[in-house]
């Protein structure tokens, strides 16, 4: 994406990083195998580890509630990011002249990470309705795996409407300063600026009810859990895609720095957004409870060999060993005895 432009449109000018016809192989060798290394592991890890998530969670889970719905989409979104990067190795490895990979990619790119921002802020929603409201009967109506899936169809037609309105129409507006630039900012409000101040203010309500001294001292633990699993959704957000926006809006004050600056920023930071997609995976599932008892029940269902019992005690090693440890769904599972929460099922 070119200095100037609100990223939906990707020329050789995006992969290169600027308009000189060296680009980036000839130009910023060490970056262009930096980038073919890391987007080639981040297609491994990524691929692997949703796919395992996807087959434990649907397959394997015996419970459908909201939090599954919302991390399933999770899993789907960030496993399709990683099977967007092949197109955008590709568009690296021809130095931008594959301008049918540029397009695959930058669709599926776009819709499948604002995608996963609004799931992110849809589980911490959810984690503030579960602790926060007294009322069983609203948590029950509000937390139904049918309205989950109803939002989850809404969250997959906006990013796919909104992207494609911006791939489509970009070319139109391109020539009007004013015009990119009200289009960037109604882009960064609505699909990150608004789920970020959600999930800042819902984590800070959650941390304060979990503090209630009313809870009894045998929920300590889980409330513990409940805490570290918010930070590290507000972590993983701020880390995977503030660098991003930050950067799209600095390019079009033009206070993006020179041409190198500007390059490696660019790839920096839309790499970096990229490489949620893996940290999703281990943060929400692979450290929770109810994942390691689905993988132990999948273990099982394989069979009596060796090899099958070996990786079951594994997984259950692991599962006494992270003892503690914040996850998406952790609180979910809890059943803390307090007129705050009470007994919501994963």
């Amino acid at each position: 994406m070119s200095h100037n432009t609100v990223g939906f449109n990707v020329t050789p000018d995006d992969v290169n990083g600027t308009s000189n016809p060296m680009g980036l192989y000839r130009d910023f060798y060490g970056l262009w195998v930096t980038l073919m290394v890391v987007n080639t592991l981040m297609f491994v890890v990524g691929v692997v580890l949703n796919s395992l998530a996807l087959y434990v969670f649907c397959l394997r889970s015996r419970t459908s509630s909201a939090p599954v719905v919302y991390t399933i989409n999770l899993a789907v979104a960030d496993l399709l990011v990683a099977l967007s990067l092949p197109a955008r190795i590709a568009l690296y490895h021809s130095d931008g002249g594959c301008l049918a990979c540029s397009y695959v990619h930058t669709f599926s790119y776009f819709v499948n990470m604002y995608c996963s921002i609004l799931f992110l802020t849809s589980i911490c929603v959810d984690r503030y309705i579960a602790v926060v409201w007294a009322g069983a009967g609203a948590r029950r109506s509000w937390r139904s795996p049918g309205l989950a899936k109803g939002v989850s169809a809404g969250i997959w037609l906006f990013a796919v409407v909104v992207t494609y309105s911006f791939q489509t129409t970009e070319l139109e507006i391109q020539a009007t300063s004013c015009c990119r630039l009200t289009a960037l900012f109604a882009l960064t409000f609505l699909e990150f600026l608004l789920p970020l101040v959600v999930i800042v203010t819902f984590t800070l309500r959650v941390a304060w009810a979990l503090a209630d001294p009313r809870l009894m001292p045998q929920s300590r633990g889980r409330r513990t859990r409940a805490v570290r699993l918010l930070v590290a959704v507000l972590v993983v957000f701020a880390v995977c895609f503030t660098p991003f926006h930050v950067r799209q809006a600095l390019a079009y004050f033009r206070m993006g720095g020179g041409r190198t600056q500007q390059v490696v920023a660019y790839h920096a930071t839309v790499t970096l957004s990229s490489l949620n997609s893996c940290l999703d995976p281990v943060v929400y599932c692979f450290v929770t409870d109810s994942f390691r008892s689905a993988m132990r029940r999948a273990c099982r269902a394989r069979g009596g060999t060796e090899v099958d019992r070996t990786s079951c005690a594994d997984v259950a090693s692991g599962q006494r060993s992270s003892k503690g440890s914040g996850t998406a769904v952790a609180i979910a599972n809890s059943t803390v005895p307090s007129r705050i929460t009470q007994g919501f099922v994963f």
